[in-house]
């Protein structure tokens, strides 16, 4: 029976979050369209990781374990996934729109000769999918004309599944690359953080460019520790050399829609918009009356952050020692 085929992204021997979202979607696809829903799990040391995907609905979990798979290198995971596809006879393959997966699925999608439908937000009883484009301001409705499709997911879009008690077959997938890889990762350097994944955490506390310096960017830093939260930033901060890039939220950064949204002397830009948007409480904090954050906020304080972050910081240092 023809199927849908779901790439799992792990690090490390951990499942993303975001793959539990794309179970959302591929679940939702299998059983309008009819197919069966598989799972590829590819990486080095991650056999293990099978179980965690139990319970979901799949009819087989395929596990790639391999040396050469332990970094993610695009040449690769291509050539184990596309293998996969014609052996299951797979006529939609997804992944969730991450760094990762956008890497992977247009070489995917280029070898199979599929067309493909990105970062999409919904898919309709017809079998077209929606997706944001200009930021987020249009929704574009397209459909792929290949019977093969390819699909990437906006993981802030689609609610996990909940757990059930049914098992699949868990399947190893004979890793043998038939192509000589052009790319050899000669050295990888780790940026190492005792805060959330942006992009998983339940709480994002950001900062925008009225940081103005290091002692902004601290006082964020510790309201965000005190909250156990991962620490965001607009992309005025970050190309204003405040804080690393990898914290930028938005159009160009990273897309996050977490329990709890902090935006701290943010103004409200459509680019940074379109990344936190999708966020379940968002609170905005500015002094400026008329920001366009206080448009989307469910909680908006017009206040100078230099004054109000400090009382906040020492108000939850006490209830914490209380």
């Amino acid at each position: 029976m023809a199927s849908i085929l779901l790439i799992a992204e792990q690090y490390k021997g951990s499942l993303r979050k975001v793959t539990f979202n794309g179970l959302g979607f591929a679940k939702q696809a299998a059983e309008q369209l009819g197919l069966d829903l598989h799972i590829l799990i590819a990486g080095s040391d991650v056999g293990g990781i099978a179980d965690e995907l139990q319970g979901y609905g799949a009819k087989a979990i395929h596990v790639a374990d391999d040396s050469d798979l332990e970094i993610y290198r695009t040449e690769p995971y291509t050539q184990v996934v596309c293998k996969l596809a014609d052996e299951i006879d797979a006529q939609m393959i997804t992944a969730a729109a991450t760094v990762q997966g956008k890497d992977l699925l247009p070489r995917i999608a280029g070898r199979l000769g599929a067309g493909m439908a990105s970062d999409i937000v919904e898919m309709l009883e017809d079998g077209t999918f929606k997706r944001p484009v200009w930021a987020g301001s249009v929704i574009a409705r397209v459909r792929v004309e290949t019977d093969r499709k390819v699909v990437s997911t906006r993981g802030t879009a689609f609610e996990a599944p909940k757990k059930g008690d049914d098992t699949a077959d868990v399947n190893e997938v004979d890793v043998s690359l038939d192509e000589a890889d052009k790319v050899r990762v000669e050295d990888m350097e780790e940026t190492k953080s005792e805060r959330p994944e942006l992009t998983e955490a339940r709480v994002v506390v950001s900062g925008g460019r009225s940081m103005k310096d290091d002692k902004g960017v601290k006082m964020i830093e510790e309201l965000s520790d005190l909250l156990g939260a991962a620490m965001g930033a607009s992309r005025a901060a970050c190309d204003a050399g405040l804080v690393p890039n990898e914290l930028q939220v938005g159009q160009t950064g990273k897309v996050v829609a977490p329990e709890l949204y902090f935006a701290i002397g943010i103004s409200g830009a459509i680019q940074h918009l379109a990344g936190m948007k999708g966020s379940k409480v968002i609170v905005a904090i500015n002094k400026d009356p008329e920001a366009p954050i206080f448009q989307l906020a469910d909680y908006g304080l017009v206040a100078d952050m230099f004054k109000v972050v400090p009382e906040m910081v020492e108000e939850i240092k006490k209830r914490k020692g209380a």
